[in-house]
C-alpha cells in the first residue's frame, strides 16, 4: 500500500493526471522519487498512442504538434515553466541573490520566453523528422530518461535556497531511492532501445552532469526551476539521438 501511495505522490507531483485523494506529504514524494521513471513511462505512452493514431492521416509536422500538445497539458507545463525561470535568472542575473530573486518572480522575461520557444521548436522539428519506427521507442527513452535526472539532481546537490521545489527535494532524494529509479530508467531504455541504448543514456548523463554543475557554480545548489531546465534538455538530446542514430 505504502509503494502504491509513493507511486501515486509521484505521479500527482508531476503531471495532471488524477491520482486517488491520498494525503500527499513530502516523505511522499521523497519516496516517490525512485518512480518518476515511471512516471515519464506512463506520459510517453499517451504521446506514442495520440501519435499511432494519427500518422496515417496528417503530416508528420502536424503530428508533433498535437502530441507537444499533449505533452504540456498532460503535465502542466511544469517543466516548461522551469525552464523559463531558469533562463531568465541565468541569462538575466549577474549576482546569484540576483538570479534566486528573479527565479522567484512568477513573471517571465525575454530569455525566459526565448529559452520556451527555442525548446518548443526544437522538440517539434525533432518529433517532425523522426522515422516513424523510432517514434514510440525514443519517446519513451525521452521521458524515462529526462524525469531520472531529477534523481542525481536531488542526491547530491543542495538547495540553492531555504523554501520552494528545490528545497523539498535537493540533498534530500536517497541514494537508496536513486539506486532503485537509475535501475528502472536504464532498464526500459535498455528494453526499449537494445544496443542503442548507451548513446542517449550517456547523452542525458553528461546534462546532467554539467547543468548540475552550472548550478552550483552559479547559484550554489538547484531549485525546483533548475529540475525542469534540466528535463527540458534531456528530453530534447534523446530525441536528437533519435535521429542521428
Amino acid at each position: 500500500m505504502k509503494t502504491l501511495r509513493q507511486f501515486a505522490a509521484a505521479v500527482q507531483f508531476m503531471t495532471r493526471i488524477p491520482v486517488p485523494s491520498f494525503h500527499f506529504d513530502n516523505d511522499l514524494v521523497l519516496g516517490g522519487a525512485k518512480f518518476y521513471p515511471l512516471v515519464g513511462a506512463l506520459v510517453a505512452l499517451g504521446a506514442i498512442a495520440i501519435e499511432r493514431g494519427l500518422q496515417m492521416h496528417l503530416p508528420a509536422s502536424i503530428v508533433a504538434i498535437v502530441v507537444l500538445t499533449y505533452l504540456v497539458v498532460i503535465t502542466g507545463g511544469f517543466h516548461e515553466d522551469g525552464l523559463a525561470d531558469t533562463g531568465d535568472a541565468l541569462g538575466g542575473g549577474w549576482t546569484r541573490e540576483r538570479m534566486l530573486t528573479i527565479m522567484h518572480d512568477s513573471r517571465i522575461g525575454s530569455f525566459g520566453t526565448l529559452a520556451v520557444c527555442l525548446s518548443l521548436l526544437a522538440r517539434w522539428a525533432l518529433l517532425s523528422v523522426m522515422p516513424s519506427e523510432r517514434f514510440p521507442l525514443y519517446m519513451l527513452a525521452a521521458h524515462v530518461l529526462c524525469r531520472w535526472s531529477t534523481l542525481p539532481l536531488g542526491t547530491f546537490l543542495d538547495s540553492a535556497r531555504g523554501d520552494g521545489l528545490g528545497a523539498k527535494l535537493a540533498h534530500k532524494i536517497s541514494p537508496a531511492s536513486a539506486a532503485i529509479g537509475t535501475l528502472l530508467a536504464f532498464a526500459i531504455v535498455g528494453w526499449a532501445l537494445k544496443s542503442q541504448a548507451l548513446i542517449p543514456i550517456a547523452a542525458v548523463s553528461l546534462i546532467t552532469m554539467l547543468s548540475g554543475w552550472y548550478y552550483r557554480s552559479q547559484i550554489g545548489g538547484v531549485t525546483g526551476d533548475c529540475f525542469g531546465a534540466t528535463n527540458q534538455l534531456s528530453e530534447i538530446a534523446v530525441y536528437f539521438c533519435g535521429i542521428w542514430q
